[in-house]
């Protein structure tokens, strides 16, 4: 079995998300850690504990940074909702959080299980950052590290430059970027156009019938309608599922490389921009595998397996 930490500020695609990797055969989530973004950190506590419980699953999930590293926190209810659930506002879990710390827990962990740990981040990376600043040697024994976070060489979601997970914290990025782990970069741009799921294809889901396919959808309806009005989508944009589609099947990715890539952290106007040194005009060092292009179709099945 794989083993995964699933760091999130779960909201409505995190949900998505969070369904999917609970519902892959070869790997096991060790942990779901929570970091502040798209709703206030104890929300997306209530919104994890909620989406695990109907998973069937007993994930222990970890209580993170209530803010970013430097910057007041900007959460995203206007696309999530107030709830960060499509204002569904779903009952409280029965289990509760652990004690310890998200940032605690994340080191702990990979360090009881090095070259063993698959990091997935699908928030701001306030947390992994301070892990890191914690403990700086555990860059070395994650296995793997798929960020959800940025938009290579093209248009951000929350800024025309910046995609929201790294705009919120930008210094977290630039730090965990950084800090030598191997690392993937599942830009925002991979969920639009055709990996966006139609209204037909939304339909589809929901007439699987089961509990996890209506909550994934139900909680999605605020960002669809949001996407589709100001972002000009052509359907619900899921962002970070494509992220965890990828984590589980690399197989999707159709084209990838390796490239320097920095944040900006001093500029209002590009603040959070993942700048990709795509012809390699800086002559540094790369140190970030990014995702170029997936393979739209086998995303969407994939999505289809893990709800049905």
């Amino acid at each position: 079995m794989r083993k995964f930490i699933i760091d999130t500020d779960t909201a409505s695609d995190d949900a998505v998300a969070l369904i999917m990797a609970h519902h892959w055969t070869d790997v096991e989530i060790v942990a779901v850690t929570i970091v502040n973004g798209n709703v206030p950190v104890e929300q997306g506590v209530k919104n994890a504990l909620y989406t695990i419980e109907v998973c069937n699953a007993s994930t222990p999930v970890y209580v993170g940074c209530t803010k970013p590293m430097l910057r007041e926190s900007r959460y995203a209810d206007w696309f999530h909702g107030k709830d960060g659930m499509g204002n569904m506002y779903y009952p409280e879990a029965k289990s509760k959080p652990e004690s310890a710390h998200a940032t605690d827990a994340i080191i702990d962990i990979i360090k009881q299980y090095p070259g063993e740990i698959t990091l997935v981040t699908l928030g701001p990376l306030t947390n992994i950052a301070a892990a890191l600043l914690k403990a700086p040697d555990i860059a070395q024994l994650v296995q793997r590290c798929v960020i959800m976070g940025g938009a290579a060489n093209t248009v951000g979601n929350v800024t025309p430059a910046a995609e929201y997970n790294i705009w919120v914290d930008p210094e977290a990025a630039k730090i965990v970027f950084h800090s030598g782990m191997p690392m993937e970069m599942v830009g925002w741009e991979l969920s639009r156009h055709d990996a966006a799921l139609t209204f037909a294809e939304v339909e589809t889901v929901m007439n699987f019938g089961t509990e996890r396919a209506r909550l994934a959808m139900e909680c999605n309806k605020t960002a669809l309608d949001v996407a589709m009005k100001r972002q000009g989508a052509v359907g619900l944009t899921l962002a970070d599922p494509v992220a965890i589609a990828v984590a589980l099947a690399p197989d999707i990715i159709t084209r990838q490389g390796k490239y320097f890539v920095d944040v900006e952290i001093t500029s209002e106007l590009t603040r959070g921009a993942t700048v990709v040194d795509e012809l390699g005009v800086l002559d540094k060092k790369p140190n970030m595998n990014v995702i170029w292009a997936i393979n739209v179709m086998r995303w969407k099945e994939i999505l289809y397996f893990c709800l049905h």
